[in-house]
C-alpha cells in the first residue's frame, strides 16, 4: 500500500558567540521537533532536553493514529514536565523553551503544534513561507501593523518572549495543519537560523540541495558562517510517496562542528538554542504573552499569568493585548544597578570638572567671562558669564593670544580681577610712553668791551720820488 513518508536530515551548531548548545531536535518518526531552551546557566539544556523526551514518548504511548489533539497534549505534557522540574529545583526557577514539533496524520496532512519563536516554513514549487507565528513582542508589533518587517528584524526587543514551555503550569499551544504532497518540503528550525539567513537565501538553499541532510547541514554552515550569534538548529522533512510501512520511532541526525548528542535517549540526536524574528497567523490557537531578555550566553524568560491575561482581555474582539515584562537574575540585576551608578558618578564627575572653573576669553573685540574649561570638556561646552567693558584695544597686544586661547581662573572675582590687571597695565604703559615734560629757562645776551684808547688804523700812501 502506497502511502506518504518523511524523510529527514538535521544538523545543528553552537555557533560563534554562546559556549554552550541549548537546543534539542528529535528525529522519532512520525514526529519532528526543534526546542530552544532558556534560562540560567544549564537550565536552558535541561528545559529542552525535557520538552523533546516528554514529546517524543508522549507519541509513542499513543493508542491508535496519532492526531493534532495528540501533538497538542504531547506539548502540554512536556510544559508541565518542565514547569513541575522548576519547582523541585530552585536554580532552575525560570527556565523555559521553545517547542516547533511536526507530525504526518491522516496520511496526507501535516499537523504541527508551536509555541515560542522556533518556527516551521513550506515550500512547495516556488512558494516559500513560514507556517508557524513567532510568540516575541516584535513579532506582534509587526502583526499590529505598528512596525515593518524590516524594522523588527533591528529592534533592540526582538529578544523578549511572550509565550514558551515550562515558564507556567499551563501554555497555550498554537496548532497549524497543512497538506502534504509528494515533493513537499519542509524545515523546522530555532531562530539561530532567520536570525542570520534571509527567507530568499534560505529557500535558494533548500532548492539547490535536494538530499534533506545535506540541506540541513548547509543551512547551518551559511548561518554560522553569515555570524552564527546564536545557536543553530535545523530539520528538513521531505514528503515522499512509499509502500513500506513507516518505522516507528527512527532517530537520525547530521551534526556539525563537534556538537554532541545526549544520551539519554536513542530517539533524541539534539542539541542548540536560540533568539526570535518574524511573524505570520495560525491557522488556529490563540496568542499569549510573557517577556524575555538575552544575557551573555542564554535568554532569560518571563511569561504573563494566561488566567490573568484572559480575564483582563475578554472585551478585545480580536487579538489579546499583552503586557510585556523582562525578569532578569538578581545577579544580573545587581550588576546593572551597580553600573549604573558607577556611570552616574563618572558622569557627575565629569560635569563638576568641567563646570567649576572660569576663563577669560575674547567675543567679538570685548573681553568676556565664560564658566568652563576652554574648549569644553567631552560634550560639556563652556557657557558665557559676563561680558566686561574692557575691550582688545585697551589691553597689551601681547595679551591676546594667550586671551584668545582662555586664560582659566578659579572663580568669577578672580575673573574679573585678572582682566582689571590687564587694563591697568596698559594704562601704564600708555603713560610710560609719553615724552617727559621740559621747564623754560633764561638767556643773557653776550656783552662787548671796547677800548677808549684804541686806535684808527692809519693809511699810508705810496711815496713817489
Amino acid at each position: 500500500m502506497v502511502s506518504l513518508r518523511l524523510k529527514a536530515g538535521s544538523a545543528t551548531d553552537v555557533g560563534l558567540v554562546r559556549s554552550n548548545n541549548q537546543d534539542q531536535y528529535l528525529m522519532a518518526e512520525p514526529v519532528f521537533a526543534v526546542a530552544d531552551g532558556m534560562g540560567g546557566a544549564a537550565a536552558g539544556e535541561v528545559a529542552s532536553s525535557i520538552a523533546v523526551s516528554t514529546l517524543g514518548d508522549e507519541v509513542s504511548r499513543r493508542a491508535g493514529p496519532l492526531t493534532q489533539d495528540l501533538l497538542v497534549e504531547a506539548a502540554r505534557s512536556a510544559n508541565r514536565a518542565i514547569w513541575q522540574k522548576s519547582i523541585a529545583h530552585s536554580e532552575m526557577r525560570g527556565m523555559g523553551t521553545t517547542l516547533v514539533a511536526a507530525a504526518l496524520i491522516d496520511d496526507d496532512r501535516l499537523a504541527v503544534v508551536n509555541v515560542g519563536d522556533s518556527r516551521l516554513y513550506s515550500m512547495r514549487g516556488d512558494v516559500f513561507q513560514q507556517v508557524t507565528v513567532d510568540h516575541n513582542l516584535v513579532a506582534e508589533l509587526v502583526a499590529e501593523g505598528r512596525i515593518s518587517k524590516e524594522e523588527g528584524q533591528v529592534h533592540p526587543r526582538r529578544n523578549i518572549m511572550t509565550r514558551a514551555l515550562g515558564v507556567e503550569p499551563e501554555v497555550e499551544v498554537d496548532v497549524f495543519v497543512e497538506a502534504a504532497r509528494p515533493g513537499d518540503r519542509f524545515l523546522l528550525c530555532s531562530d539561530g537560523l532567520p536570525r542570520e539567513l534571509s527567507d530568499d537565501r534560505i529557500s535558494g538553499i533548500l532548492r539547490r540541495l535536494s538530499e534533506p541532510s545535506a540541506a540541513a547541514k548547509e543551512l547551518v554552515h551559511e548561518a554560522k558562517r553569515h555570524g552564527g550569534n546564536d545557536n543553530i538548529t535545523v530539520v528538513v522533512l521531505d514528503v515522499h510517496e512509499e509502500e513500506s510501512p513507516p518505522h516507528s520511532f527512527e532517530a537520525r541526525g547530521v551534526e556539525v562542528s563537534g556538537a554532541v548528542p545526549p544520551a539519554d535517549s536513542a530517539a533524541l540526536p539534539t542539541l542548540g538554542a536560540a533568539h526570535p524574528r518574524d511573524s505570520l497567523t495560525p491557522a488556529a490557537g490563540p496568542t499569549a504573552t510573557g517577556p524575555d531578555s538575552a544575557d551573555e550566553n542564554t535568554k532569560l524568560l518571563s511569561v504573563l499569568d494566561i488566567n490573568a491575561r484572559t480575564q483582563a482581555n475578554a472585551s478585545r474582539e480580536h487579538r489579546p493585548s499583552q503586557r510585556k515584562a523582562s525578569v532578569v537574575t538578581l545577579r544580573v540585576a545587581a550588576f546593572i544597578a551597580a553600573f549604573i551608578v558607577i556611570v552616574a558618578a563618572g558622569a557627575a564627575g565629569v560635569w563638576y570638572y568641567a563646570r567649576s572653573a572660569y576663563y577669560v576669553g575674547i567675543r567679538g573685540n570685548a573681553l568676556v567671562v565664560y564658566q568652563g574649561r576652554p574648549g569644553g570638556v567631552l560634550w560639556i561646552e563652556p557657557t558665557l558669564n559676563h561680558v566686561s567693558s574692557v575691550t582688545t584695544g585697551q589691553v597689551l597686544q601681547a595679551s591676546l593670544p594667550s586671551l584668545h586661547s582662555g586664560v582659566e581662573e578659579p572663580t568669577v572675582a578672580a575673573a574679573d580681577s585678572f582682566i582689571a590687571n590687564l587694563a591697568a597695565l596698559y594704562q601704564k604703559s600708555q603713560t610710560a610712553a609719553l615724552p617727559p615734560p621740559t621747564t623754560p629757562t633764561a638767556t643773557t645776551a653776550p656783552s662787548t668791551s671796547t677800548t677808549s684808547n684804541a686806535q684808527s688804523p692809519t693809511s699810508t700812501s705810496p711815496t713817489t720820488s
